[in-house]
Parts: structure tokens; C-alpha cells; sequence
């Protein structure tokens, strides 16, 4: 599997993965995307053409970028830009994306300690006099003495399970045709248990089209379907 770790590593800044692990849970559960924009002066969509071109010039012509560029072209069409050739396009849509090659997570959960029993203490019985109306009796008093007393180490051993975390992103620019001006630019990240790109990079790129082109400056938590589902939301 191409996992496209080198132009898209070089650019994208991936600070919000710590707050991203954090909040990461099964692989059956929707994972977030941090999505960061910024725009200047972007043009309304009447009258303007634009074309999805690779940021990566290792990428241009490719077929796997063909494939993930149409999911950028169609929100751009959605807005109600018009496509056009890269030599006729008022707007240059530079386009990149990739996911890193995982890191081991581990996380544990405490295991069952029975509080009666333990491998080193058992428990005994002592005599002492207790005194009643009839006189004096012998009662028993339970003590906890040394001693080996029945002990399972299943039920004290933590449950302890290993698992792989991919760190997931695209990065989208917006130039004028014309001089070549920087009108948007914007990265979606996500942490996943998947590291499949066909996955990956249309729910990033939902992401970044959600409530396009957004505030300029502003970080925003978007929910991400996990695989088999069909939602992306914005968190607020």
C-alpha cells in the first residue's frame, strides 16, 4: 500500500495529534479531524473556473491522485465553481494527502483480585473468654495471619492489549491563476486504527469542505465516520 508519507510529512504540521490521541477509542467508533483554515479575498464561485493540480509534482498524472482529486472537484463543482483545464482555470487547487506508518499504542484495563484471598495472608481463628450472665464462655475471633491462602493470577492480571494508531491528513491550496496569489489554505488531520487511504482521504476531504471555507485562523473538531458508516458532522 502506497502510504504517501513524503511531501505530505513535509508540510503538514500535525499539532493537534496529542489532543487527537487522547480522545482516540475503538476502531469501531468515529475518529475526529482537526481542520485548519485560512483565507484571503477568495473569490465568490460566479465566474470562476478552477483545477485540482498535485502539490507534489511526484504525484502529477498519477492515478491514485486522479481518484482522490475527483472527491476535491466535486465539493468545489458542489460550491458552484465551474472545472476547467489547468491552462484555462481562473484557480489553482493544489492538493496533497498521506497517512505515517503507525505507531504502537497500548492500553490496559485492571483485572478481578478476589480482596478475601491473597498469596500471602491466611486467615485463623483464636480463642478468647467472653463473659455472659452464666458465666464465661469460649468465643472465636477471626485473625489474619502469614500464611498461603488460594490465589489465581488470572484473576489479578491486567487485561493488556496492543494496538497500531495511523496519523492521516490533506492539505488544500487555493491560488489565483492569474499571479499566482495564495487565496486559501487549509489542512485536515485525524488519528485512525486504519491507515487505508481509499478510507482516509474522502472523509478528510468531507472534512475540509465542511462549512467551507469556514473562519479564517480558526481550528475546528469535525467527526469522521469510521468504516462502513456514512455521517460527518461538525463538533462544536
Amino acid at each position: 500500500m502506497n502510504t504517501r508519507k513524503k511531501g505530505w510529512g513535509r508540510t503538514l504540521k500535525l499539532a493537534a495529534v496529542p489532543v487527537l490521541l487522547a480522545g482516540l477509542a475503538a476502531c469501531a467508533t468515529p475518529f475526529k479531524a482537526d481542520v485548519s483554515r485560512f483565507q484571503s479575498q477568495l473569490p465568490a464561485p460566479q465566474g470562476q473556473t478552477f483545477a485540482v493540480v498535485a502539490d507534489d509534482p511526484a504525484l502529477a498524472g498519477g492515478l491514485e491522485f486522479a481518484r482522490y482529486a475527483d472527491y476535491v472537484e466535486a465539493e468545489m463543482a458542489q460550491l458552484g465553481y465551474a472545472q476547467a483545464s489547468p491552462e484555462n482555470a481562473t484557480l489553482l487547487v493544489r492538493f496533497d494527502y498521506g497517512v505515517d506508518g503507525g505507531r504502537e499504542r497500548v492500553r490496559s484495563t485492571p483485572g478481578f483480585r478476589d480482596p478475601f484471598y491473597d498469596p500471602w495472608y491466611g486467615f485463623s481463628r483464636r480463642p478468647v473468654y467472653v463473659r455472659t450472665p452464666d458465666g464465661y464462655r469460649v468465643a472465636y475471633v477471626p485473625t489474619r495471619s502469614w500464611g498461603y491462602g488460594f490465589y489465581d493470577p488470572w484473576f489479578s492480571a491486567p487485561d493488556i492489549r496492543s494496538y497500531t494508531v495511523y496519523t492521516s491528513g490533506i492539505e488544500l491550496k487555493i491560488d489565483r491563476a492569474a499571479d499566482g496569489a495564495r487565496l486559501f489554505e487549509g489542512t485536515a488531520e485525524a488519528v485512525s486504527t486504519s491507515n487505508r487511504l481509499q478510507y482516509l482521504v474522502p472523509n478528510l476531504v468531507d472534512a475540509m469542505f465542511t462549512d467551507f471555507p469556514g473562519n479564517s485562523g480558526e481550528t475546528v473538531r469535525i467527526s469522521i465516520k469510521p468504516e462502513g458508516e456514512t455521517s460527518v458532522r461538525r463538533i462544536d
